[in-house]
């Protein structure tokens, strides 16, 4: 894999701005900006399109979230699976009746927390998983 590192990132900017000149560089820079903006407008427009079909969609930041923990929402989806077993296995036994105020829900879905506000404090070097 290509690592870009900022000096390489410069290097590649001066030597395009060599070979395109003073004259091209305003023109190729206005290019580049609409094109940018034409692709923020066609994400969006699919984004809203998605959550008009989809209303109960968490927003997307939710979705990063959980997409960078999948453990926390699995762990937090088998609790749900566990408490609905729960309760059933309390409804289906007429012997042991548990008063309603003990069938709570199970708690809501919340997104894990970002990962690096938990190690704020933590002084040891982030998980890398290409050492295992």
């Amino acid at each position: 894999m290509i690592s870009l590192s900022p000096v390489k990132l410069l290097v590649i900017a001066a030597v395009i701005m060599l070979l395109l000149g003073p004259d091209k560089l305003p023109e190729i820079a206005h290019r580049l900006g609409s094109s940018w903006r034409a692709l923020k407008r066609l994400q969006e427009r699919m984004e809203n399109e998605v959550r008009e079909a989809i209303p109960d969609l968490p927003s997307t930041s939710e979705i990063a979230r959980i997409v960078r923990s999948p453990v926390s929402l699995l762990n937090q989806l088998s609790d749900r699976v566990d408490a609905k077993e729960s309760a059933d296995a309390a409804a289906a036994s007429p012997s042991n009746e548990v008063p309603p105020e003990e069938l709570a829900p199970p708690p809501p879905l919340t997104s894990p927390p970002l990962p690096n506000s938990a190690r704020a404090n933590d002084p040891s070097p982030p998980f890398d998983p290409s050492l295992n």
